[in-house]
């Protein structure tokens, strides 16, 4: 056997989520969480470049009439009142706090999972690639969607806490609920690394 190829996968590090005025903080969601998780996120970036290991961002759009927006839309209504997610506008676009470079990769997708209707799962298979390691926003939502279609399709995931996100939407929402799905995934479907410096380094 050859050497395991990984790939760094950083999810929706977007205006939406992590900026001040994006669609997220506009409908009155803290962001504080998702602005730290893509800070380690670039990190991680900037060392699996040195390391030669692959950079791949993902972008969550909808097309500008939400004709493509099915249930996401339906359950979440307040997208459409303030305008987000909506390909062609700053929303889509990746956060200040991240700089993807020219041999980046970048996968647009239309739903939680990066492998729904996109090419990430060509790109995998096209580098021979074995391990991704994940990070990105929101844990409950996108990170972990992805993570378990990954999963599934017999990819060794990574995922680093430290350069994951969560959205808490009120101050009722159960406490711990990041650690929570970490575990939860940890225990049927992936491994936890919470030194994210040593990302890069498995290869």
């Amino acid at each position: 056997m050859g050497p395991v190829r990984s790939l760094l996968l950083l999810i929706d590090l977007q205006r939406a989520f992590c900026e001040p005025d994006g669609s997220m903080a506009s409908q009155g969601r803290p962001i504080e969480t998702m602005r730290a998780a893509a800070r380690h996120c670039q990190a991680l970036a900037v060392q699996a470049r040195a390391s030669g290991v692959p950079v791949a961002w993902t972008r969550m759009m909808l097309k500008p009439d939400y004709s493509d927006g099915g249930m996401i839309t339906r359950l979440r209504p307040g997208i459409m009142k303030v305008g987000g997610l909506r390909a062609g506008t700053p929303d889509v676009e990746l956060c200040s706090l991240v700089a993807a470079q020219p041999d980046d990769l970048i996968v647009d997708k239309p739903r939680h999972s990066s492998m729904y209707g996109t090419k990430l799962e060509d790109i995998l298979r096209q580098g021979r690639i074995d391990r991704v390691v994940v990070g990105g926003v929101t844990t409950s939502m996108c990170v972990e969607t992805t993570v378990r279609d990954l999963a599934q399709r017999d990819y060794e995931v990574v995922v680093i806490e430290d350069a994951c996100g969560f959205r808490r939407a009120a101050p009722c929402r159960v406490p711990g609920r990041h650690e929570v799905r970490l575990r939860a995934r940890a225990a049927a479907e992936c491994r936890r690394s919470g030194a994210q410096g040593r990302a890069a380094d498995r290869r």
